[in-house]
């Protein structure tokens, strides 16, 4: 008789403690997931960056970058030179957290952005490389978004908003004004600025491109040095950069690009019109908002020399801390805070 109670009181004991390890580890369970949910969104991040979408358009099958809600407002964030999509890697996390959906394209001859046809001509000229971004919305149904960038990124996102306005909820460009042209380009600098402008006149030589050729990832890594003379930046960072460099038609489309802008190459005449257009400095009337870094080694404007071009909504803001010219990816919280700003800013506006 004793020994059935005891047996039978034990058994209770045991599936008491059963029941008990249950709940436990369930609530466990959901505390890792809680604790887990922004270690999986990094995770998902770094995942959309490496192993990147592809769509058909225009004359490109664009690879991009996708991340946030299908449902959010639409960021589009553009690179530039010698860069790729991992400048945004980390404001992007940052601006979908916030629920925004954030994309982020290769442009024409990085990364897995490739040519539709072998036939098109490999041209770097500041319009083809804006109406690919126009082609890319079309593609993905996107009416109007908010467009960030820098280097080759803040032009061609300053060519969308002037020409297009329609299709720009906002502007951020780092370095603020970059529209050009060139004939504008004749004007010679000041000595100094020349001088930052060197590999410029290194690619409008045959010994440039064959160097440029031969040297890409060296030579990318010591403009990276020069541009951003206190980013402290690792092998591992940069090679994931330099791994899009690797594009066929990497290296035609930067030479052509640069050689263009000092009239020492064609453009194509089927751009001729936006080109005119663009050489007469055209007004950006969306909301803006520039920024520069505090040390930026490249050449760039003084903020005030374009103020007057942004006859909309506007604010610029320097950002202090060493940050050089890659300034998403130096700054990327800096950079993040600038696209909330300017969609506050357009939300007053309508």
């Amino acid at each position: 008789m004793n020994t059935t109670l005891n047996f039978s009181k034990k058994l209770l004991s045991v599936i008491s403690l059963v029941i008990s390890m249950g709940m436990g580890l369930s609530s466990l369970k959901a505390q890792n997931n809680a604790a887990g949910e922004k270690y999986t969104e990094n995770t998902t991040v770094r995942s959309a960056f490496q192993n990147t979408k592809k769509i058909r358009a225009g004359l490109l099958d664009v690879g991009y970058a996708e991340i946030g809600p299908e449902s959010g407002k639409a960021v589009i964030l553009l690179h530039g030179w010698p860069y790729d999509i991992h400048s945004f890697e980390e404001s992007s996390a940052l601006l979908a957290e916030k629920g925004y959906r954030v994309l982020v394209p290769y442009l024409r001859g990085y990364g897995t952005t490739t040519f539709v046809s072998a036939n098109t001509k490999r041209n770097g000229q500041q319009s083809a490389v804006a109406l690919d971004i126009i082609a890319f919305m079309d593609a993905l149904k996107i009416d109007k978004a908010i467009i960030g960038g820098f280097d080759w990124g803040a032009r061609t996102a300053d060519i969308m908003a002037a020409l297009w306005p329609e299709r720009c909820t906002g502007l951020v460009a780092v370095s603020g004004y970059l529209i050009g042209s060139p004939k504008a380009n004749e004007k010679p600098l000041a000595p100094n600025a020349e001088f930052l402008w060197w590999y410029q006149y290194y690619f409008s030589t045959e010994r440039g491109y064959k160097g440029y050729k031969a040297n890409t990832e060296t030579f990318n890594k010591l403009i990276w040095k020069t541009a951003s003379p206190k980013w402290a930046f690792d092998d591992q960072t940069y090679e994931r950069s330099a791994a899009a460099f690797n594009n066929p038609d990497h290296v035609d489309i930067v030479i052509h690009n640069y050689r263009w802008r000092l009239g020492l190459a064609k453009g194509e005449k089927k751009y001729d019109v936006l080109e005119a257009q663009l050489a007469k400095s055209p007004s950006i009337t969306v909301p803006t908002v520039t920024l520069e870094g505090d040390v930026n080694g490249a050449a760039f404007p003084a903020p005030e020399s374009y103020a007057a071009r942004f006859t909309g909504k506007y604010a610029h803001h320097t950002v202090t801390g060493g940050i050089g010219h890659n300034l998403p990816q130096e700054a990327p919280k800096a950079f993040a805070d600038a696209i909330i700003e300017v969609d506050s800013m357009s939300q007053a506006t309508n």
